[in-house]
Order: C-alpha cells, then sequence, then structure tokens
C-alpha cells in the first residue's frame, strides 16, 4: 500500500486496528521518518485511545488502557530504537506482555529484538518514499 500523506498514514493503522482481536504483536521496521510512529497513532484511535500517542523512544515501554467490544485490552507500545541489547528490553518488562491475549503490542524497530518475539508476530515494512508519501507492506518476518 502507499500512502500519500500523513492522514492516510493514520487512516491505515485505524484500519488495521479493525482486524484486531487481542494477543497480536505487530512489529514494525523501517527508517527514521518512514511511518511508524504515524501508523501507531492510527493503530491507537482505531482501538478508542485517547491519550496522546508519542513514540516511547527513551522509556521504551508504554502501556494504554483500552477495549476490543467488550473485551478489556491493555494497547503496549515499545520502542526498541536505543536497544542494544535483548537484557534492556527484558528489564523493562516485554515478557510480562507476550503471550497474553489480553494485550496487543507493537513494537517500533522490531529487527532489534525478533529473539524475544513470538513467531507469530506480523510484520509491517515501512519505506520512506518521498516527503508525503510512504510504502507499507507486511510480510510474517
Amino acid at each position: 500500500m502507499i500512502t500519500k500523506d500523513r492522514e492516510a498514514t493514520i487512516e491505515s493503522g485505524h484500519q488495521f486496528a479493525k482486524t484486531l482481536k487481542g494477543g497480536e504483536v505487530i512489529g514494525l521496521i523501517g527508517e527514521l521518518g518512514s511511518g511508524k510512529t504515524t501508523f501507531v497513532k492510527g493503530l491507537a484511535e482505531g482501538l478508542h485511545i485517547n491519550e496522546t500517542i508519542t513514540s516511547p523512544t527513551f522509556v521504551i515501554l508504554k502501556v494504554y488502557p483500552s477495549k476490543i467490544e467488550r473485551k478489556k485490552i491493555e494497547f503496549v507500545h515499545i520502542d526498541a530504537y536505543r536497544v542494544e541489547t535483548i537484557d534492556d528490553i527484558r528489564s523493562v518488562g516485554i515478557e510480562d506482555f507476550l503471550g497474553r491475549d489480553d494485550t496487543i503490542i507493537v513494537v517500533e524497530w522490531a529487527e532489534k529484538i525478533k529473539e524475544v518475539l513470538s513467531k507469530k508476530t506480523k510484520y509491517i515494512h515501512f519505506k520512506y518514499k518521498d516527503p508525503d508519501s510512504r510504502e507499507i507492506t507486511m510480510s510474517k518476518r
């Protein structure tokens, strides 16, 4: 998919949120400025999260309460950009959320922590095309 502006990238995240049931791990891969955080904003919007979403670059992990239909879930937003070792990501408690059906985990810079993510992780790749356009593709790795 090619998004032509920021709003379209947000809308793609919003639409993707409608496919989620809980228990998913979503890994986002792409260079700086390729649209990962913008997509997460739409994802959170689609999950009815009203808080302002910013990338947790320095705290690494943020948790937002949400609901899918009547089911309470936790939306876990991880930014692995500053993670240097797997112990760094373990120290913030990622393993407390993995494998639970009452969480949706989205990881920016997921390629840095693939070894701790589920084999069922859905990967979304972001490519900067020009100042307005982004190419977004999904894969299993």
